[in-house]
């Protein structure tokens, strides 16, 4: 089994970790009314997925 023979120090560890973050979500935009939506969700202004209404907005 493999065990690290010294310890790392958090200088290191830290600069090995400084590119590891979160990155913002991705957007599209609605084919109906190009508001911004979360690709592969409802759209939440017309309720607009995938060709068809999904939701009835009202």
């Amino acid at each position: 089994m493999a065990v690290p023979k010294q310890r790392k120090s958090r200088r290191r560890t830290r600069h090995r970790r400084s590119n590891f973050k979160a990155s913002p979500p991705p957007y599209a935009s609605c084919p109906r009314c190009h508001s911004a939506i979360r690709p592969h969700h409802v759209c939440e202004n017309c309720g607009y997925y995938k060709g068809r209404t999904a939701v009835d907005m009202g």
